[in-house]
């Protein structure tokens, strides 16, 4: 069975995150998305919120795995039996950080990195950017699942 994960802190899931889980989905048999908590950092959603909605997003694909994570990423592939790490990239300035953790997992673990290169619909988006655009009132609603958009909306309302 051939596996592959997807990390991320999905806080929240775009439509850019699903591009890349979607397309891995057609290229493994089963793909994990680890949601990655950081205990330094104060997500908008909780982990489990953030489980949740990609859980929601990711419902009709049939072979996608969420579930949290904490600490090394080649720990949580060594745990499932995991050999690749599928991961977008949307600009030269992502490739420059990835390559670094590509080349640190595979020493650490022999777990391979994926590269794919982001939709150009998609090439700018970011959770951050995102949740910074809604928080001044921009419309954000066509880079997100609806779902996720009612929740975001939501959570900024109620802040």
């Amino acid at each position: 069975m051939r596996r592959a994960v997807c990390p991320g802190s999905f806080d929240p899931i775009t439509n850019g995150h699903l591009d890349i889980i979607g397309r891995a989905s057609r290229l493994y048999d089963v793909v994990h998305v680890a949601v990655m908590i950081n205990q330094s950092k104060k997500g908008l959603f909780t982990v489990e919120e953030r489980i949740e909605l990609i859980r929601e997003a990711v419902a009709d694909y049939g072979n996608i795995e969420v579930e949290a994570f904490h600490g090394l990423l080649v720990d949580f592939c060594k745990q499932r039996d995991i050999p690749a790490i599928v991961k977008g990239l949307r600009a030269v300035s992502d490739f420059d950080y990835e390559l670094q953790m590509a080349q640190m997992n595979m020493g650490l673990s022999g777990v391979e990195t994926l590269f794919v290169p982001t939709n150009p619909t998609y090439s700018f988006l970011s959770s951050s950017l995102v949740k910074e655009v809604a928080t001044w009132g921009g419309d954000v609603a066509h880079l997100l699942p609806a779902h996720v958009h009612t929740a975001l909306m939501e959570r900024l309302r109620n802040r």
